[in-house]
């Protein structure tokens, strides 16, 4: 289980701003439900001066995206775009108190979303995918201009820590050696050399805590049955469809369905399956998961 801090934890279960502002005349969209995480950042700008007079944040991810997102609308909230733009992703988490290491990626992605939105605003173009021969890790959609830009801005010396910040190689590692590529070319403008022996392992692969295939069901439902009366308290509900590696399905009904915090309630469940079973996974809705099938 990975160690919060307060800070994390209360915007975690209080987040600030969630859901999308009215009348917004900027929107910033990143990441992918089928990659695990998912920011729709909403601004409210007054022409005038370009200050940003609200801000909104609709999340599907874990525990430390909501936060991060919940930090990046306080951060911003009254700043100009131009102030704004200079957050940096470790502003968000120092505002937090500090991100656990391999949860950086989250502040990462809030750092996008705020680009993203600000270029919307200005009838720019941003995009955060770039050509394929560029895309670097295939399983989490993470292409060689973000490890690069991560590297130089957080100064980062390994594979380790380019995994926790962006997510890049945490799954089948076969991008490690492109990783190790960029560490090198980015490390040498700095004047450092990439120690190519110190690299540590993936930081995100499974770990099987010696459960059978069986027992890691049960454990899923076992889970999601404690989770099911707080959301039942608020009329709504949360059903397992699937579990098929690291992705596990829901379906949620009643109250829950179309609500405008359901990503936050995703999160959450998908934080507490990461806690329960000691390994990375990712929870999708149903109707989500039969559109990545059919696509």
């Amino acid at each position: 289980m990975w160690d919060y801090t307060e800070k994390v934890k209360d915007h975690f279960y209080n987040p600030r701003n969630a859901g999308a502002v009215a009348d917004a005349n900027a929107v910033g969209e990143v990441g992918s439900i089928s990659c695990g995480d998912a920011l729709r950042l909403t601004l409210k700008v007054d022409p005038a001066d370009e200050r940003i007079l609200d801000a909104g944040f609709q999340t599907f991810g874990c525990g430390s995206a909501i936060a991060s997102s919940s930090a990046l609308t306080e951060i911003i909230r009254g700043m100009t775009l131009d102030d704004a733009l200079k957050v940096t992703n470790q502003d968000i988490a120092d505002f937090l108190e500090g991100l656990p290491p391999e949860k950086m990626h989250c502040s990462v992605m809030g750092r996008e979303a705020l680009a993203a939105a600000v270029a919307n605003y200005r009838g720019e173009t941003w995009v955060d995918d770039h050509e394929e021969g560029d895309l670097v890790c295939k399983c989490f959609a993470v292409d060689a201009v973000m490890i690069e830009n991560v590297v130089r801005e957080n100064k980062l010396s390994s594979v380790a820590e380019v995994t926790n910040y962006t997510k890049a190689g945490g799954s089948c590692a076969s991008c490690h050696e492109k990783i190790e590529d960029i560490l090198s070319t980015v490390m040498a403008e700095r004047g450092e050399v990439f120690q190519a022996a110190g690299k540590a392992a993936p930081a995100a692969p499974a770990k099987s805590n010696g459960l059978s295939n069986l027992e890691r069901i049960r454990l899923i439902e076992k889970t999601i049955a404690e989770l099911r009366p707080q959301l039942q308290a608020d009329h709504g509900d949360i059903e397992l469809m699937d579990v098929e590696g690291k992705t596990i399905t829901v379906r949620l009904t009643g109250a829950c369905t179309g609500c405008q915090l359901a990503g936050a309630t995703l999160g959450g469940v998908q934080q507490r399956l990461i806690e329960a079973l000691g390994e990375f996974v990712r929870v999708v809705p149903a109707q989500a998961a039969h559109s990545a099938a059919g696509a």
